[in-house]
């Protein structure tokens, strides 16, 4: 096992922590910084007639400074893990935290539209740089499984805090400041995240010469990904006959074809073979596509019928979606604590369980359903889903050897990223009519196949069974 050495103390302090407890100071720095990436995703989108207003900018640069950013997160993941492998994941996860925070700065001070749409991409590039590093110094830093296993909780609660959270923070910064302080607010937090990833988080030894990575093979995964993104994500506004629509669906199996090839003869794969052998991480993998596929599929619909067919404004929609996200801060935590005791599969397939009844209870709403009979659904759908992610993610690690983690987390969080756009563009056009009646058919059907999703998860997560090197049951927690 590799260790670690610990920055240097000041004499007289007290010993590093045990390797099976939970390093702190540590974990907030990874976690801030991914506070900060899932923040962005979901704080621009109230933000967005604002940012019109004052840049003069037309639907075409407005719908670009909100999926701009998806569409290079998502692109990047599979190439930045393998970066991590090769060139250390602190050093990767603080270029990624710089480069996400100074392009922060360069949102919040743009000119004009077409700047902020080229520091939004930038910001993607830098999202896509950490999260997969952030995954892998987690691992690194808590070799204990029952301890990383409570870490990845931590980790998963953070990014549903945040997801909650940035509707309403979104809200509040443009009604009472202005548009500017969505982005601007991401200055100081990244500066602190860097501030203690440099004085607390330590850079794991080289672990030898690794052949350098196949670019070519590299940047076709990237395009592929990035144009089955596009396509899925323009499908819904455009329909599936516009021309670009049908170019990004044309382009991404082509592109994943070419991918695929190059992979068998490179020399260091973006996804090493040993990845996909047996049933484990593609069963990790299926299980992100489709737990994000159901939920943040059936995400996008709620907001649509809060804000079209409720007449609600933005900042009463985050306020509508707050349950969803209340137990997120109990949930993801708790999950990780089971998963140390008794394995993932028993958390991922209660939690998956758990949330397929709470979008199931979405097939019955109706244009006069009483919000206080939407709570129960909203509850239960964020804490299925926050119960679940942190042991999904705990499995796909566990699944991949120590030294291809950076690899395993970028093809984990591209899947998951995947997963988000299919739902998007499925339940989209599936309730994209204008008539009121289509739209809750729809919904309906939405919510069915999002349910189906979570079962077929659930019994995914049940056939993987205990991950090897989970903590066994009845541990004890430090």
């Amino acid at each position: 096992m590799t260790t670690y050495r610990s920055p240097s103390r000041p004499r007289g302090a007290s010993a590093p922590p045990s390797v099976s407890a939970v390093r702190k100071v540590p974990l907030l720095a990874i976690c801030l910084g991914y506070f900060l990436v899932i923040l962005d995703v979901t704080v621009v989108n109230v933000a967005v007639p604002r940012i019109g207003a004052g840049l003069g900018a037309g639907q075409g640069a407005l719908q670009w400074i909100v999926d701009g950013y998806t569409l290079v997160f998502a692109g990047l993941l599979l190439l930045c893990g393998g970066l991590g492998d090769r060139l250390g994941h602190r050093r990767v996860f603080l270029t990624g935290l710089g480069l996400f925070t100074v392009a922060s700065a360069g949102c919040a001070l743009s000119p004009t539209a077409a700047v902020l749409v080229g520091a939004r991409l930038a910001q993607g590039a830098g999202a896509a740089t950490m999260v997969p590093a952030s995954l892998a110094l987690l691992g690194a830093l808590h070799p204990e499984p029952a301890a990383r296993a409570r870490a990845f909780g931590v980790w998963g609660g953070i990014a549903g805090v945040a997801a909650a959270a940035g509707p309403v923070l979104g809200g509040v910064l443009v009604w009472g400041v202005g548009w500017r302080t969505v982005f601007l607010v991401n200055v100081p937090l990244g500066a602190l995240a860097v501030w203690l990833t440099v004085r607390r988080v330590p850079a794991a030894p080289p672990r030898g010469e690794r052949p350098p990575l196949d670019l070519a093979a590299q940047l076709t995964g990237a395009v592929a990904v990035a144009a089955l993104t596009a396509g899925l994500n323009e499908a819904g506004g455009r329909g599936w006959a516009d021309p670009l629509v049908l170019g990004c669906l044309v382009a991404a199996p082509l592109a994943g074809a070419l991918f695929l090839w190059l992979e068998r003869r490179a020399a260091a794969p973006a996804l090493p073979p040993r990845l996909l052998t047996g049933f484990r991480f593609p069963a990790a993998l299926a299980v992100g596509v489709l737990l994000n596929l159901g939920f943040y599929g059936l995400l996008f619909l709620t907001t649509l019928y809060f804000q079209r067919h409720r007449g609600w404004d933005p900042l009463a929609t985050g306020l509508a979606l707050l349950p969803m996200g209340a137990l997120v801060a109990v949930a993801s935590p708790l999950s990780g604590r089971v998963a140390a005791r008794v394995g993932t599969h028993v958390p991922a397939v209660a939690g998956l369980l758990t949330g397929a009844v709470g979008l199931l209870g979405w097939a019955a709403v109706g244009p006069h359903t009483p919000y206080a009979l939407l709570v129960v659904p909203l509850l239960l759908a964020g804490f299925g889903t926050s119960f679940t992610m942190p042991s999904a993610t705990v499995a796909a690690m566990e699944a991949a050897p120590p030294e291809v983690r950076g690899a395993a987390s970028g093809a984990f969080n591209a899947a998951r990223q995947l997963g988000s756009a299919i739902g998007v563009a499925l339940f989209g056009t599936l309730a994209a009519a204008s008539a009121t009646s289509a739209f809750y058919a729809g919904m309906r059907l939405s919510a069915l196949i999002a349910a189906g999703c979570f079962v077929t998860g659930a019994v995914l997560a049940a056939m993987s069974g205990p991950a090897a090197g989970t903590a066994r049951p009845g541990r004890s927690s430090p």
